[in-house]
């Protein structure tokens, strides 16, 4: 019977156009070595998504399988599975290894090849399962563990030139899909075929701007009436109908980069009760983009606009906090959580970072007024203070449709 490996490398055909160039990649390793080696870790093991595309340029999709990124001093080896057979090498700026499923655990194999035993090893303790961890100190058997998970969001959370012209881009396709989804709002149409026209004309703008990406994961979540309830429900076949609060959420994803565009819309006309509660949610969006500026502080920002609330009575109306950070995430992996408005996080706006100005409201059901109220602007941290890059228009004048 022919021999069957555990692991081998399969680098078929060229390397692919990666969203940035090589030296972008080389830089942010380098940044991530230097860390290392103040930590004493001798090798990073990542096997979050967010982690591997940063460093590697390389989005898996798990299916159920492990994946992973292997640093060392002198080596970046992106690990995965034989299904995907060379995509993940076309796609990675380094080396890769295809791990095999002959037998179980190879893909822990794979990375004993690369760190060997009883190293100082580096890890993720927001992404490593139980599971997975039982698995890694029997392959690798660690002389120590160092949890590498807020290193690597510090970085994460101070883009560099190239990422921030990337993140421009993609509110520039936001805004697209906004407009795509606008024209589409007619009292009878159903909220899933208002979702798809937004959806379409981001995946095409995308493609439009970017002819050597890989396209997926790009959505839209739009809500009407009680529907609007939540920041996150999910798209039903609801017709929409006159007199409807609506949320338009547009999500272009390009190369595992999020932005986002959010605005409240009414269809055809709003009731008084409405437009008091949307005219304010609008004034606290806007004093709160006011805010975000260099040496500001994330609670601070946070504690001024639930004083703004507050002295209007709407302050027990509000759902969450009031903005995050962008970069490499999704609605189903990453999450730069050092970088929110909220009353627990004290983090410090610098130049580079890039946060949203997202207040919401939602009033109950039966009470005038009632529904979600959310506006969203993307606000790059410059030198001089905030530059916003969102540029569909937000408030009553522009969003009363259909």
């Amino acid at each position: 019977m022919t021999a069957r490996p555990e692991f081998y490398r399969f680098h078929n055909g060229e390397k692919a156009p990666l969203p940035f160039a090589i030296s972008e990649y080389e830089a942010r390793i380098a940044q991530l070595r230097r860390a290392m080696a103040a930590l004493g870790v001798e090798a990073a093991v990542f096997t979050s998504m967010h982690n591997i595309s940063y460093y590697s340029g390389f989005t898996y999709c798990a299916f159920g399988r492990p994946y992973g990124l292997v640093v060392t001093t002198d080596q970046a080896v992106t690990i995965s599975a034989g299904i995907d057979a060379g995509q993940p090498w076309r796609r990675s700026f380094c080396d890769n290894i295809t791990y095999t499923d002959w037998q179980r655990d190879n893909f822990w194999r794979a990375i004993q090849s690369l760190t060997g035993t009883g190293a100082v090893i580096g890890f993720e303790s927001d992404h490593l399962t139980l599971l997975q961890q039982g698995k890694l100190d029997l392959a690798l058997a660690p002389s120590r563990m160092v949890d590498l998970y807020e290193t690597t969001m510090l970085q994460r959370m101070h883009k560099s030139p190239v990422e921030l012209a990337l993140i421009r881009q993609g509110a520039a396709v936001a805004d697209v899909g906004g407009y795509a989804i606008r024209e589409a709002i007619k009292p009878g149409q159903r909220e899933i075929d208002i979702a798809m026209a937004g959806r379409d004309a981001m995946e095409l703008e995308i493609a439009r701007r970017f002819p050597d990406a890989e396209y997926r994961d790009s959505w839209v979540w739009f809500q009407s009436g009680l529907n609007t309830d939540g920041a996150h429900n999910p798209v039903t076949a609801r017709q929409v109908q006159r007199g409807d609060i609506l949320s338009l959420n547009t999500f272009p994803m390009i190369s595992g980069y999020y932005t986002a565009l959010e605005r409240t819309l009414f269809v055809q006309d709003v009731d008084p009760a409405s437009l008091r509660i949307w005219e304010a949610n609008v004034a606290a969006h806007e004093f709160g983009i006011s805010l975000l500026k260099p040496g500001a502080r994330c609670a601070e920002i946070t504690n001024e606009i639930n004083a703004f609330l507050d002295a209007r009575d709407l302050l027990q109306y509000r759902t969450f906090g009031y903005g995050h950070s962008f970069g490499v995430l999704s609605h189903y992996y990453g999450r730069e959580a050092g970088l929110e408005l909220r009353e627990d996080i004290d983090t410090v706006l610098e130049p580079g970072m890039v946060i949203s100005m997202e207040p919401m409201l939602t009033l109950p059901q039966g009470q005038a007024g009632a529904g979600g109220y959310r506006e969203h602007d993307i606000v790059i941290i410059t030198e001089d203070g905030g530059e916003n890059i969102t540029g569909y228009p937000y408030g009553p004048e522009f969003n009363i449709v259909g």
